[in-house]
Formats: C-alpha cells, structure tokens, sequence
C-alpha cells in the first residue's frame, strides 16, 4: 500500500505513472449495471434491504452457479455482502473463536493474516510451491498440528489465488473438503477470481461440498471494485446466524450497489470481451518478463498476477519497487505482504490494465535495466 500511495502521490503531480501494482480493472462496470444505477438514482428509492440482500439478486447469483459451475443452489443459501471483505469478516467472526488456528498459504492474500490477526485467532501460513503444485494438502496441515500440537479450526484457501495466480485443482478442493469434514474443520473458499481462469480446471468448492463457505465479489471478473459489493454461500446451518450477524454489523449492502450487480449478471458477453484483454496482456506478459531476468515463481493460471522472482536484481523488493517507481514510474507490488518469509525475492505485477500501458511498462523495465 506505501507503494500504491506514492504512485498516487506520483500522478497527482504530474508524472506518467504506469500502476501494475494494483489489482483493479481498467475498463468500468458493465454497462447495464451502470444504466440499472442510473435509473435507480432517478428514483430515489433507495434504503435498506434484508441483510441477505435482495432477493432477485440472490436468486441471479443462484442461477450463475447453474450456468456456470452445473451446481443446483439454492437463493437461501446465498447472502449478498458488502464486498468479500464483509464476506470474511462475517465468515470468521462466525466460525472462530479467539485463539483458535487457522491454517492459509504463503505466499496469500495479506488480508486474510490481518484480519484473523486482528480477530485473535492464530494464524498458520503454509509455504506452497511447485513441489505441492501450488496448492494446500492435507498432508501439510497435519504436519502442522503435529508441529504445534493444537488441532487446526479452520482452512482457507483461494483459487484462483492472489498473488501467484494459482489454481487449486477440483481433485485438490475435494481432498481439503473431505479432509475438513471428517474433522470438523471449517473450509472457506475464496473464488472472488472465478471468471478468470486461463489454464487448468476452474471448480467451486459447492461442486464437492454443501460444508464449504465460498466467498466471491463483483470486483473482478465484473469491474466492480468501487462498488463494494459480494457474496458469500453458506451451509443452511449458518444462514440464520451470519444473518443476524451481519444485521447488527452492516444492516445490509448498499442498496444501489445491489441494482447494479444484479444487472451485471446479463452483462457477461461483455466482460467475455475484458477477459479477452487480459488474456492479451497475460501473453505479452509471459514473452517479455523471463526476457528480462524476471522469471515466474508460479504458473499464471488463473487472476490476472505475476508473481515473480526478482532476485537476480535485488534482494529487497520493497526498495526495488521504491527504486522503479521514482525513477521509470512504473509501480508494482513488492512481496513482503503476501509473503513475510520470503517476500523479498518477489513482486506482483498485475496486468489489469490498458494494453498500451502494459507494453509501455516494459519498455520503460527494459531500458532501465539496460541503463543500471
């Protein structure tokens, strides 16, 4: 974020900063969901709605599992958030108590360790790589209770992930699942990147489980970050109670954002044609990178990351990043954050954005490397 708030900084000034630091869509919403918000500004009718959230919407997410994913779910089952953040807050204020060890991967999202940090619980992070094809095993957390001698309460995971762009494999999913069921652990499932898969199978956790807790959001595959609008999908069991918690924590997501996210669901064939463009920056990506001594630690598979490893460069990715930005203004995201062990050999750069902009971006990497 220190880097984000400098590149900011940056612009604000005047220089022709280039962000590949952030994960955030360049092109807007969808245009119906921006005409759905119109029209319900007209109106002026806008207030609170069930904490669970509208109930067309809720049925409209139901049907995309259909669609998508061939999974029958049913609209009760579906609660509407204010954005995945609420979605995780509601999650592991419901399922954790203070103390409790809850087992994430490494390098992951830094959210998750700062929330559970901040709820009390003990949070575990278990290094994956490609000796585990990227993925979290059963195997591994066993190996973490016998190390710490506490039983593990909870596992989450995101597929595809933040910030290697990983994706667990269904045969993965189902393992955790049942490892988790047979335990009474609680399994979450972050798939806020759903969408956006580009190698490898994408699979929800409710293909395998009605134990699961999947989180997901509009903010990625549907260019609605500033929106501030979600979803989680719980067991039937714990509809009630995440209903009264998030009564008394949110009363419900913002109305208008709920008008435009359900409209967003018929805008898919145009978010088809975004897909299409990070695909292409994905390529360029994957040619021009390794050319510059900036190798994959992990397949980009799936989001719209790469995770890199810049130690033929530096040994510091925070200042590394600092360096760049100030003197090429090219930001990208250092890995200290999503991996305190081994940060310091990795950046994110995200390629979210224009294509333009991307190639302009490495052209600048390029003749900066030439002239240190």
């Amino acid at each position: 974020m220190d880097v984000l708030a400098e590149a900011t900084r940056l612009k604000r000034e005047g220089h022709p900063v280039i962000s590949m630091a952030v994960g955030q869509p360049a092109h807007p919403a969808p245009s119906a969901a921006r005409s759905a918000a119109a029209r319900a500004l007209v109106s002026g009718k806008l207030g609170y709605t069930d904490a669970l959230g509208i109930k067309s919407l809720r049925k409209g997410i139901a049907t995309r599992y259909k669609s998508e994913y061939g999974v029958d779910l049913d609209p009760a089952r579906v609660a509407v958030t204010t954005g995945s953040s609420a979605g995780f807050n509601l999650a592991f204020l419901q399922l954790f108590n203070p103390g409790d060890l809850v087992v994430i991967t490494r390098p992951g999202y830094p959210a998750y360790r700062n929330i559970l940090a901040a709820l009390g619980l003990n949070v575990v992070e278990i290094a994956v790589g490609a000796d585990t094809g990227h993925a979290l095993t059963p195997e591994a957390i066993e190996a973490v209770e016998r190390e710490k001698g506490v039983r593990v309460a909870g596992v989450l995971i995101a597929s595809p992930a933040n910030p290697t762009g990983a994706v667990h494999s269904g045969q993965a999913i189902s393992e955790l699942d049942a490892w988790c069921a047979d335990r009474g652990v609680a399994f979450i499932s972050d798939e806020i990147y759903h969408g956006l898969t580009w190698s490898g199978e994408e699979s929800t956790a409710l293909k395998v489980s009605d134990n699961a807790i999947v989180i997901n959001s509009f903010s990625k595959y549907f260019c609605m970050t500033g929106w501030r609008i979600g979803w989680m999908v719980l067991p039937e069991d714990l509809v009630r109670p995440v209903e009264c918690l998030a009564q008394s924590l949110y009363i419900s997501a913002p109305e208008l954002s709920q008008i435009a996210a359900e409209a967003a669901l018929g805008g898919t064939a145009e978010m088809e044609a975004v897909r299409a463009g990070y695909q292409k920056n994905r390529a360029l990506l994957a040619k021009r990178l390794p050319s510059l001594d900036l190798p994959f630690a992990a397949p980009m598979d799936g989001a719209f990351y790469a995770w890199v490893d810049v130690s033929a460069h530096t040994n510091d990715s925070m200042a590394f990043a600092r360096q760049m930005l100030s003197e090429i203004h090219v930001a990208a995201t250092p890995g200290r954050d999503f991996d305190p062990v081994d940060g310091a050999r990795f950046m994110r750069f995200s390629y979210a954005g224009d294509h333009s902009e991307m190639v302009t971006a490495l052209d600048r990497i390029e003749g900066w490397f030439g002239e240190r």
